[in-house]
């Protein structure tokens, strides 16, 4: 939903959105990557960038090994700024443009940039993703990606990264580029914040760090002015798509907030609220802003290494009868690590000895519909190489034109649907629970309240499978950690949580009071039946939520 040398465990935003500009840093630094027709594209960027522009540009493209390249000798011609080859352990200046060798990939820590050899064989190389993922991970919000011309779709996996880090993405226009492969790929993905010539490019970042206050603010404090505005776009928001933001971290919301600013070139954000009134578009942009995450298969490999060899396993060995493994994994975003968990389940069978006969049925939600439609197709582009061994991709996949389509077998063990984990009922009687990531983006009560949904969601010794950054905190009653570095725990089922469990949508706190269930408390039950009855009725009222049972073709047999 991956790591390299320079990348490493997922931080809580929390802290993200107090941390400085890393002290090597204390300029933007501009990512570009181009391909086939780049050269053209990237001139025309350099010569439009005012010399000096307290800026770096690191530049990644596709070379060929085996020809020796005259790419900083034409691009000097049309820039003031300096223009060299990396060496390993260079360090960044502003002002400078910097160009990947050949056969290299590219990582950035701490401003400066190392090189490694290139390991995959020509055809499977991703040298814009390895570049920018690394420096999401080193620069965050202060990272910035831009893509020009070229094949493929080399670069968009790395985009994701720095869009959800809160950095900034600009993308060439296809219609101006000679190859459109790779900006298409980014503009498709909604990653693109800003899309336009390349000429144009340089006057849009500029604009957007000027307008971005927290590319020059240590620290991000919200003032009880901005407070009220945020509580007013947290409405409009839940007016417009029916979701409510208002548990999400205040700062988390803040920072897209800005971001959004930024590309509009809007300074106060009362000036954002009525820009969000008067263009009904861009709530849906902000509302696509807040949901983005960055996913991948098999991400955080060593933790899916642990799943495979210990939790799986686990699971199994509890029912030497075989049966049905009942999974959910809550906030799938594009589906990756639903099918990452489908595939590691068909390797564990694969290898160890069992005498029940398994099968495993998999929930798979997010809250982005858009998101939702993707996984259900289950075609992801060539880039995910980086991510999919070749067995895997052998095995697993299907090759065509558009890249690399699941498998019918491993897409029929898992069921797509939208739902919203904090409104929605849960799903039950799990065996195992993902939610990696997501719990990071909430306010402490809300993620104590997800951990009490989680341990009513799964069966006694179920296992729940949380991102790098989460842990289960004071729910020890709760959960006991199989792998705390993998963040697998397994569900205690004698704890009894301190509070009746809130569901999702439950109305219990609203009841009013029922005087007939009082006078029943305060005279002694003469009937064990009447005591059923009443709870039976009250636990179908309150805590069942809807359902209709259909026949294998959809017809409805019974409604309740």
């Amino acid at each position: 939903m991956k790591k390299t040398p320079s990348i490493s465990h997922q931080k809580n935003e929390a802290e993200e959105s107090t941390l400085k500009p890393p002290k090597e840093i204390s300029f933007p630094v501009v990512g570009i990557g181009s391909s086939a027709g780049g050269l053209e594209a990237l001139e025309l960027f350099l010569k439009n960038v005012p010399y000096p522009s307290g800026i770096a540009f690191v530049i990644v493209q596709h070379l060929d090994p085996n020809h020796k390249g005259i790419m900083v000798e034409l691009l000097q011609r049309v820039t003031q700024m300096p223009v060299c080859q990396v060496s390993d352990g260079l360090k960044i200046e502003p002002d400078h443009v910097y160009l990947i060798p050949p056969n290299q990939d590219m990582s950035i820590l701490h401003g400066v940039l190392y090189l490694l050899d290139m390991v995959k064989p020509r055809g499977l190389r991703l040298p814009i993703d390895f570049f920018f993922r690394s420096m999401a991970e080193d620069l965050k919000q202060y990272s910035i990606g831009v893509i020009l011309s070229g094949m493929g779709s080399d670069g968009t996996l790395g985009l994701r990264a720095i869009k959800e880090k809160g950095g900034g993405v600009f993308v060439q226009d296809p219609a101006s580029s000679k190859f459109d492969g790779m900006p298409r790929s980014a503009i498709d993905e909604g990653l693109a914040d800003v899309v336009a010539a390349a000429e144009i490019l340089p006057t849009k970042i500029l604009s957007y760090l000027k307008h971005v206050p927290a590319i020059s603010k240590s620290e991000l404090t919200i003032e009880e002015k901005t407070l009220s505005s945020l509580k007013i776009i947290i409405i409009i928001l839940r007016n417009q798509t029916g979701h409510d933001f208002s548990q999400y971290k205040k700062n988390t919301i803040y920072r897209r907030i800005e971001r959004r600013m930024g590309i509009h070139e809007i300074e106060k954000i009362s000036d954002y609220v009525r820009y969000l009134q008067e263009n009904p578009n861009e709530i849906e942009q902000l509302f696509n802003e807040l949901l983005i995450g960055v996913t991948s298969f098999f991400r955080d490999p060593e933790a899916w290494e642990s799943i495979k060899k210990e939790g799986i396993p686990y699971v199994l060995a509890s029912r030497p009868s075989g049966g049905i493994i009942r999974a959910w994994i809550a906030g799938c975003s594009t589906g990756e690590e639903a099918y990452s968990l489908a595939i590691v389940f068909r390797e564990v069978l694969a290898t160890i000895k069992h005498t029940g006969i398994f099968k495993l049925q998999i929930f798979a939600t997010d809250l982005d519909k858009n998101a939702i439609e993707k996984a259900r197709a289950g075609i992801y582009p060539p880039n995910i190489t980086a991510d999919v061994s070749p067995d895997r991709l052998k095995q697993y996949f299907e090759k065509d034109d558009r890249g690399y389509k699941i498998t019918r077998e491993i897409r029929e063990s898992i069921v797509f649907a939208p739902h919203n984990v904090i409104m929605d009922p849960p799903f039950s009687k799990l065996d195992i629970l993902v939610c990696r990531n997501l719990l990071i983006y909430m306010e402490q009560d809300l993620q104590k309240k997800m951990m009490q949904l989680f341990h009513y969601s799964l069966k006694p010794g179920g296992i729940l499978f949380l991102g790098s950054a989460e842990t289960v905190g004071s729910n020890s009653l709760l959960f006991q950690a199989l792998d705390i570095k993998a963040r697998f725990f397994r569900h205690l089922h004698q704890a009894v949580g301190p509070e009746p469990l809130d569901f999702p949508g439950s109305v219990t706190r609203y009841l009013p009071e029922m005087p007939h269930i009082r006078s029943a408390q305060s005279k002694p039950m003469t009937s064990e039946l009447n005591l059923k009855t009443i709870s039976d009725r009250l636990l179908l009222q309150y805590y069942t939520p809807a359902a209709v049972l259909t026949t294998e073709n959809g017809d409805i047999l019974y409604i309740t």
